[in-house]
């Protein structure tokens, strides 16, 4: 397994000690590992996050292009998105 030697700031070094003296961990490598483990599927679920996103912008501009929407005039707007914002908490 390969070596490598990183600083953490004062505050991660004691939650990492302490953390491997309540036994969650053998040791201070296991406690990093787990966090990079912990990293990788963040990092992979704002991928996915934003590809998510992606797509449904493309699909809203499709429908844009397609005539697909209502026009709501700004004396309406705030009542709309109260009718949203109260459908989408259902």
């Amino acid at each position: 397994m390969p070596t490598r030697n990183i600083n953490l700031t004062a505050e991660q070094d004691a939650f990492v000690e302490e953390i491997v003296r309540a036994g969650k961990y053998q040791n201070a490598s296991e406690a990093v590992r787990d966090a990079v483990r912990g990293l990788q599927q963040r990092l992979q679920e704002d991928e996915l996050k934003v590809e998510l996103l992606r797509t449904h912008i493309k699909a809203g501009l499709d429908a844009l292009e397609g005539g697909a929407f209502t026009e709501i005039d700004d004396a309406d707007l705030d009542a709309t998105l109260d009718r949203l914002s109260t459908s989408a908490a259902s």
